[in-house]
């Protein structure tokens, strides 16, 4: 993932992965997507531009609200310098801080105090 997209992937996201592949709330829908539905899903909003892929809106998408808006890290020339979560609003193409790491995003999205 990190070469086809030309960025490093931060530490909390791999470890993820690398144990869960993903996970999954209590109706078994996607919570984080897999490592596969994380690349399906960015390349099919990135533009292919030579051999390497611009990240849709400077966001690396890993889940889903199921309702069109997403929750990725915010990048910057290859990097993702925080583990802050965003989510980006489908309808206006705005963007905002919800979580400042993976784990806070999980713990808030499975208890409600996040919603959107």
């Amino acid at each position: 993932m990190e070469k086809l997209f030309n960025i490093q992937i931060p530490g909390e996201l791999k470890t993820l992965l690398g144990k869960t592949n993903g996970t999954n709330d209590s109706n078994s829908c996607p919570l984080i997507w897999s490592t596969e539905q994380i690349i399906r899903e960015n390349l099919n909003l990135g533009e292919r531009i030579e051999d390497t892929y611009i990240l849709f809106n400077n966001l690396l998408f890993v889940a889903d609200a199921g309702n069109g808006d997403m929750f990725g890290y915010s990048t910057s020339e290859g990097f993702i310098k925080q583990n802050n979560i965003y989510v980006w609003n489908h309808k206006n193409n705005r963007r905002k801080q919800v979580a400042t790491s993976l784990k806070e995003f999980v713990e808030d999205w499975i208890s409600g105090k996040l919603s959107i």
